[in-house]
């Protein structure tokens, strides 16, 4: 079984980091839209990805005036 950590801000779900063994990264699962594109992403670093998830949903709520699709 691979490594993983839940990534969640604010008290929103946003994806998974899964430890990825064959690219000796981080692959990032993409749960919610405003992280769509971050989507498989690889990384060798998890802090790395994280900032960039964290970065692209302040971004979006932003953008929606501070409301999540999920709230």
């Amino acid at each position: 079984m691979f490594a993983s950590q839940t990534l969640d801000i604010d008290g929103v779900f946003l994806g998974t980091l899964i430890v990825d063994r064959g690219q000796k990264g981080h692959r990032f699962y993409a749960a919610h839209d405003s992280v769509r594109s971050l989507h498989n992403r690889v990384l060798a670093e998890a802090d790395e990805l994280r900032r960039q998830a964290v970065a692209q949903f302040r971004r979006a709520l932003a953008t929606t005036g501070g409301k999540s699709a999920d709230r």
